[in-house]
């Protein structure tokens, strides 16, 4: 069993659900993913998100867009990611899963090596946003070999029986986007109630959602269907912020989370 399905596990066994937020590797400092993968434990996250830099990232807003070529310009690599989550991954209880560009895993040697070298720096799964079905195979296969979950993406506008394929390819949990377009907040959150019961129909699998959720209150909503709500850019935009006036980027990764996390509780 992998460290994403005992925590879900665990989680279900407690009547709980979980808080997965995003985070850029190497912003809003190059030499910083470490410190804020500490700090998102300590907040509270169960699963963090760490998107490996891409110059033409996937689905992601201007926020998330402007965090990645900042990492970039400033040196970050996806090798320099993966030594800081090395580093700290013993420290960790939590899961981490890289959402990651199928045209880095191809640069990196392709599906098996680049599953090797993820789980061999401590990642418990990875995302790829825009590889299609058809061709995700090799990646998948190459996820479960290595003891790693690989999540697929379902829109909105997925057809349902392309969904139910979708899912049942996934390991680890399914990503379903609550609403089309690209990452950012967003003031309210779609009814997803409907679609995800539906995907309970064909999968056993947890369910996060992710795109447009940015409050706690926004959380709240989206865990009374979902087994986990997934925030990216109210996160990223926090620490820009706090970066921008001098505060410590760490405490305000943990106090954020926080804050969001009170929207798994009861009320």
């Amino acid at each position: 069993m992998s460290r994403i399905d005992s925590i879900f596990e665990e989680l279900r066994s407690r009547g709980e659900r979980a808080l997965m937020p995003f985070i850029c590797g190497g912003h809003p400092r190059a030499d910083g993913t470490a410190d804020l993968l500490r700090a998102a434990q300590r907040g509270g996250a169960a699963i963090v998100e760490v998107g490996i830099p891409f110059s033409d990232p996937i689905a992601d807003g201007p926020v998330i867009a402007a965090a990645m070529h900042s990492a970039l310009a400033a040196g970050v690599t996806p090798q320099t990611v993966f030594e800081q989550v090395s580093a700290v991954r013993s420290e960790l209880s939590i899961g981490l899963v890289a959402m990651v560009s199928v045209s880095i895993a191809t640069r990196m040697g392709g599906p098996a090596e680049f599953a090797t070298r993820l789980a061999g720096a401590g990642f418990d799964g990875m995302i790829l946003p825009d590889v299609p079905l058809e061709e995700a195979g090799p990646y998948l296969d190459s996820a479960r070999s290595a003891g790693i979950s690989a999540s697929l993406l379902i829109a909105p506008t997925t057809p349902f029986k392309r969904a139910q394929e979708i899912a049942k390819a996934c390991t680890g949990f399914v990503y379903m986007l609550t609403r089309t377009g690209i990452t950012g907040a967003s003031d309210q959150v779609p009814d997803i109630g409907g679609r995800v019961e539906k995907l309970r129909q064909v999968t056993d699998l947890p369910i996060a959602c992710g795109f447009g959720i940015s409050t706690a209150e926004q959380v709240a909503i989206v865990v009374r269907q979902a087994d986990a709500a997934i925030v990216g850019s109210a996160l990223v935009r926090h620490l820009d912020g706090a970066q921008r006036e001098g505060a410590d980027p760490w405490s305000a990764c943990e106090s954020f989370i926080r804050t969001l996390g009170a929207g798994l509780r009861p009320s």
